[in-house]
C-alpha cells in the first residue's frame, strides 16, 4: 500500500474559517473596548449643569443663591432668538434696565460650541446680532452682570423663543387670615 498524507493533514490550520473567528471575535472585541474607552475619556463629563459645584460626603451641591435672589425679585424674560437677532425681554420683575446681561447658550453635547454673549440694553430689552444653530436645542442661562441672579430655560431645536424663570419654582404661598 501507498501512503500519502491526507489532505487534511496537509492544509494550514489559518485556511479553516473557524480558526480565524476563534482567533479574531476576541481580537475584535479588545479593540472595540479600547475604542469605547478612547471615546469616552475625550468626551468629557455629563454634566449639562456648567455651574462650579462642590462634592461632600458624595452629594454635589451648588450655590443656589442667584435663583433665590431672581424668585425673591420676582423675575421672569422671555429669550427670542431669529434672523441672527438675539433679543431678552423682561417679562416679571423689576430688572436694573441700564446694565447688560450675560447669556449662556450651552450645547446640549458639546461645550466647545456653547455661546458666551452680553447683551447690551437697547429698547425695551437687551439684544446682539448673533447668529443661533436652530438645529438642536439649547440650555439657556441668562445672568446679571454682577451675577447677583439668574435665569434658567430652555431653547428647543427650531424654536425662536424661550421663557426664563429661576429654577427654584414659585416662592411658597403666604399664609392668610
Amino acid at each position: 500500500m501507498n501512503e500519502h498524507p491526507s489532505p487534511d493533514a496537509t492544509r494550514s490550520k489559518w485556511s479553516n474559517p473557524v480558526m480565524w473567528l476563534v482567533v479574531g471575535l476576541p481580537l475584535l472585541s479588545i479593540v472595540a473596548g479600547v475604542g469605547l474607552v478612547v471615546v469616552a475619556v475625550r468626551s468629557g463629563g455629563a454634566d449639562t449643569v456648567g455651574d462650579p459645584v462642590r462634592r461632600v460626603a458624595q452629594i454635589q451641591t451648588t450655590d443656589l443663591g442667584p435663583d433665590a435672589t431672581a424668585q425673591k425679585l420676582g423675575l421672569s424674560a422671555v429669550l427670542r432668538v431669529e434672523d441672527g437677532i438675539v433679543e431678552v425681554l423682561p417679562a416679571t420683575g423689576s430688572f436694573t434696565r441700564d446694565r447688560p446681561l450675560q447669556l449662556l447658550l450651552q450645547h446640549p453635547a458639546r461645550e466647545a460650541e456653547d455661546l458666551h454673549l452680553q447683551l447690551q440694553p437697547e429698547g425695551s430689552g437687551w439684544r446682539l446680532q448673533q447668529a443661533v444653530d436652530a438645529q438642536h436645542d439649547w440650555v439657556v442661562q441668562l445672568r446679571a452682570a454682577d451675577s447677583s441672579w439668574r435665569l434658567h430655560g430652555r431653547l428647543p431645536k427650531q424654536q425662536h423663543a424661550a421663557r426664563l424663570a429661576p429654577s427654584l419654582g414659585a416662592p411658597p404661598a403666604a399664609a392668610g387670615g
